[in-house]
């Protein structure tokens, strides 16, 4: 399941979480339309959903600032946190394997 995420969840949440992922996306973003269930999907599943907080970050909206200080120029783009500290990134729509294997490297 993806978290609604909003600004100050980086302060209150996200810089306390062990290992989070961000997907920056908007509503207008087709690409992000068909990533948001397949990443959905695959917090969802058994070999991330303990290991890691997913959350969904509209950059036009609630994570406009977020966005802007993790310097993010397109959309989507996926970003992997631990305890605040960006360790990660991957931009566009990667498909359900790439997004897995990108997961497992970083989870």
């Amino acid at each position: 399941m993806l978290i609604d995420f909003k600004d100050e969840d980086f302060e209150n949440k996200i810089k306390n979480e062990k290992v989070s992922v961000i997907l920056y996306s908007a509503i207008w973003c087709n690409p992000c339309k068909i990533y948001k269930p397949v990443l959905s999907k695959l917090s969802d599943s058994e070999e991330f959903k303990d290991k890691a907080n997913f959350y969904y970050g509209d950059i036009e909206n609630a994570a406009i600032n977020a966005a802007s200080s993790a310097g993010i120029m397109s959309i989507p783009t996926t970003v992997i946190y631990k305890l605040g500290q960006e360790v990660d990134r991957m931009t566009g729509y990667p498909g359900e394997a790439h997004a897995k294997e990108f997961l497992s490297k970083n989870i």
